[in-house]
Formats: C-alpha cells, structure tokens, sequence
C-alpha cells in the first residue's frame, strides 16, 4: 500500500464513523502519522439517513467526503479499504488493498444489520445512503403500483408499511411516515418485541413518544415478535398482515476486527480498559460501538450511541497525545448530555439528565444538536434550508425515482464502519 514514510509513530484508525472520525481530526497536526481506512469515502451522518429514505434530504446533505475533512492535515492519510484481519504480534493488518504496519492500531469499525433468523434480501434496511436511496425508490415505486392497481389485496401489500424496531430510528421514521400518511393512503406499523419504545429514555419520554406517533396515526405495537415474513405478508403473533413493505430497524451486531478473539465478550463487542485499550494489548484500542467499557456501573458497557462514540474519539486523541510527551493516560469517563428523539413535526422527545423535554421545546433542541454535529458547513445550510421549506411548505420536493427497479438485495452493500443514534 503506497503510504508515504514518516519519523512520527504511525496510528492506523479502522473505520471512518463517529469515533474514528473524530479521533482523527483530534490528531490532526500532532505528532503522529495517522491512516485513516474505511471502505467508504465518506463519512455519513447515520441519524439522518431516514430522512433521506423518505425524500426530506438529499443524499449529500448527510454525507461529507474524509478526505475534504484532511485536505490541510499533512500527517493524515486516508485510504478506502477494508480492514480484514489484525496481527497484533507483526503490528500488522490485513486489507483489501495489502497489509499496513502500524504502531498503533484503533478498532472504530461499528455495528452491521443483525436480523435475527429472517431472510435478508425481503427486509428493507437503513444502515447507509444507498440503503436509503433504494428504500426511497422502492417506497415510492410502492405507491406508484397502489395506484394503478385493482387488486384490493395487493393494494394492501403496497401501502401497509411494517418499520420493526422502537428504538430512535424505527420511532424517527414511522413519525417520517406518519407525517406522510396526511398526504397518501397508506398503513403505517411500528413493530417492538419488548414493552414500551425508546428503551434507552426514561419512561415519560417513551409513553409521550407512543402517543405522539399514534397521533399521526401510526399503529404501535408492543411486546410483539415477528415471526415469518415471505416479502408478501408478515406473520406478528399470529395475525398475517399483507405487506411489501418491511423496514427493518430492530437490532445490530458488532462489527469486529478478525484476529481478536480473546478480547471478545459474550455481546460480540471489544473488551477495553478505562483507557479504551484493548484487554492484553498495550498498542491496540477499540472505540465506538464495537467497544465495550464493562464496570460495577455499567456491566454490559456503555451505550451504542453517536455521542459515546464521539467523545471516546476525543479522548483516545488525548491519551495518544499525553502518550508521546510521557505523561500518564487518563481513564475514560462518559458525559451524559441527554438523548433524543423526533417523532415527526413539532414532536420530540429529550432526556436531559433529570429534565424530560416533549412537544416543540424539544423538536427545536433536537434540530439544533443535529445542525451543529454535521460535519461540514455547506451540509448544515443545505439541511437547515430543506427542514424550513418542509416545514412551511409541507411538501418533501426529493420525490425522484432515480433507478429503475428495487432489487432489495442491493441493500446489504455493507453499511459505513459505524452506527450510532444521536
């Protein structure tokens, strides 16, 4: 791999999502020679990408190229490749494009799609932008064959819209739906095995987000399993429902290095210390989503969340830092700013510390914590405009169906190196 030599201690960061991210723009200009791989190009903003799904942004809004980011840092280098094994002994990583020493090594590589026994190719995934650009096409090709059709039965399958998960996506997009449901016929499910939604927020918060997606007319259905689906109807707790419909948002498994297996919990997920190094290995870190932090507090890690995600990255970049001017490492400790969600127009939800938020206080502090963490300039006027036209016009212009067909198997192209909800 043509990597250009450098005197500095060379950092090779696996995956370019919120944690590598961020723990290379931290070493930027440091002291040390950062690679930066990841199988994309680009960094995308994961929790907008329902947006996109359901023509409210473009694409580009939400996705920002790695090497625009690193244009004026002279020590970064990024590469597109996967990352397919490590040798921790050689300080060495296998990768798509050939093998890469490092001196240290940074896991950031996320989570991927875990779809729990059904066939993947009828599920509708939203995990990166081309998964959301066929979801767009194939919502709205949908809604183009309800048109023309007589078939009460296939009409059904085309307008019943099944989303199976109630964690911040699945509420975020069945409210994205559910906003069009003002406009077009069409049945919307929002489908959670377990009692309430937002298990991660206070029950105040889940209970306001059940009733404001019932208000728009989204069918909420709790403690329910999905037990089958053949891409024609699904199977929930017995009843068949017609639908082609099934937006799958339900769960994710860590997405591990090859070549670590004695570092694996029973989650799947990296086990680190408090300074995110990973467990027997003095030159190996794991952040992000794929990391997991265990304590007396916290047993089973901190959670996949952007923000995790983020100031881990942070706080790894200082540690390298304190590191190469022999100063002792810091452990790592989690600021809990809140969590949010939106749940359509004027709807949110936040936990903020002890304070829960709802209605349009908490709409308005959604859009601006989302606003300031795009990265890029240009992406935060372009959303901010589009969220304005929406919001007074009530029309989402980016209606184009710009592929023919919807081959659902074009959705599991692997998704970007990390997932995490903000």
């Amino acid at each position: 791999m043509n990597i250009p030599q450098s005197p500095h201690e060379r950092v090779v960061i696996a995956g370019g999502g919120f944690a590598g991210l961020e723990l290379a723009k931290a070493l930027r200009n440091k002291n040390y020679q950062v690679v930066l791989l990841d199988k994309n190009n680009h960094f995308t903003f994961q929790p907008l990408l329902y947006q996109v799904a359901t023509g409210g942004l473009e694409p580009n809004s939400i996705a920002f190229p790695l090497r625009r980011i690193f244009r004026k840092a002279d020590n970064v280098a990024f590469r597109m490749a996967e990352v397919e094994a490590v040798h921790p002994e050689k300080r060495q990583i296998d990768t798509s494009i050939g093998p890469v020493d490092f001196d240290h090594f940074v896991i950031a590589t996320g989570t991927r799609p875990k779809f729990f026994g059904l066939e993947q190719s009828r599920l509708l995934p939203l995990k990166s932008v081309p998964q959301a650009l066929q979801m767009r096409n194939h919502v709205l090709k949908e809604f183009e064959k309800a048109v023309v059709t007589d078939n009460k039965e296939a009409k059904e399958a085309y307008t019943n819209f099944v989303v199976v998960g109630g964690g911040p996506t699945g509420v975020e997009l069945a409210g994205a739906l559910g906003e069009m449901k003002k406009f077009v016929l069409m049945n919307i499910y929002l489908v959670e095995g377990l009692d309430r939604l937002l298990p991660a927020m206070s029950e105040a918060s889940s209970k306001k987000a059940k009733q404001y997606l019932e208000e728009l007319g989204v069918q909420v259905r709790l403690n329910t399993m999905i037990d089958e689906y053949d891409g024609e109807k699904v199977e929930l707790d017995g009843q068949h429902l017609p639908t082609r419909n099934l937006i799958w948002t339900a769960g994710v498994a860590p997405n591990p290095v090859e070549g670590l297996e004695d570092a694996l919990r029973d989650t799947g997920r990296i086990s680190v210390d408090e300074h995110l190094r990973v467990s027997s290995y003095d030159h190996i870190y794991a952040i992000g989503d794929v990391a997991e932090m265990a304590s007396e507090d916290n047993p089973k890690g901190y959670p996949m969340l952007a923000p995790v995600a983020i100031q881990q990255g942070k706080h790894l970049a200082k540690n390298l830092i304190r590191r190469s001017k022999g100063k002792t490492e810091e452990p790592f400790e989690y600021f809990d700013k809140g969590t949010m969600a939106t749940v359509g127009r004027n709807r949110a939800v936040a936990d903020i510390r002890q304070l829960q938020l709802g209605g349009l206080l908490a709409w308005l502090a959604w859009m601006f914590v989302h606003l300031i963490t795009l990265v890029g300039f240009r992406n935060r006027v372009v959303v901010a405009i589009n969220w304005i036209y929406n919001y007074f016009t009530y029309d989402k212009a980016l209606r184009l169906i710009i592929k023919r067909g919807s081959n659902k198997e074009e959705f599991f192209e692997e998704a970007p190196s990390a997932n995490a909800e903000v």
